[in-house]
């Protein structure tokens, strides 16, 4: 597997990622509701709209993807079509983990995490997908995967800038 298959198969978890600053909104995932710790499970920037349009769109990429792009050509097309699945919701499990660990350590909503927020969603999203798909523990680079993990960092940091100026997002990370 090549840098550019790599990208292709976790491509669904960055859309995932993008999708619900734009589409979410709503009700929080969490309903309101606090943990054992007495501090909110998630917070209101994570909502059930969100996560729903991020899934979605992150799977349907990946769909798109599956049928017009040949990649990993061993991999059947129904498989892709579920690990695109699992990339999606990967990412939003990775993203909704980040928020719990960060509501946690006392960190109010929107505020930044090295590594935490740039990084985990792709970490579980790619460890969802090498759990469905063993087969790729053979043929993942670990130079790939690390050079993937600096890109999404920077790029992480870059949209995200982005989407502050568009006033999409009420902080730059």
């Amino acid at each position: 597997m090549d840098f550019i298959e790599l990208f292709l198969l976790v491509l669904p978890a960055f859309v995932s990622n993008a999708v619900p600053v734009v589409f979410g909104g709503g009700t929080a995932v969490d309903f309101g509701r606090s943990f054992a710790d007495g501090k909110r499970i998630f917070g209101n920037s994570k909502t059930i709209r969100g996560l729903v349009s991020g899934i979605l769109a992150g799977t349907a990429v990946g769909t798109l993807l599956a049928f017009a792009v040949p990649f990993l050509p061993w991999i059947p097309l129904e498989q892709k079509f579920f690990l695109a699945f699992l990339a999606s919701a990967g990412a939003m499990a990775g993203d909704l983990l980040g928020s719990f660990v960060k509501r946690r350590l006392g960190a109010s909503p929107g505020s930044q995490y090295f590594l935490l927020d740039q990084l985990l969603f792709l970490i579980i999203a790619l460890g969802l997908v090498v759990w469905a798909e063993t087969a790729l523990i053979a043929v993942l680079n670990g130079w790939d995967v690390l050079a993937l993990l600096v890109l999404t960092y920077f790029l992480h940091l870059f949209f995200n800038g982005v989407a502050h100026k568009l006033q999409l997002k009420n902080v730059p990370w």
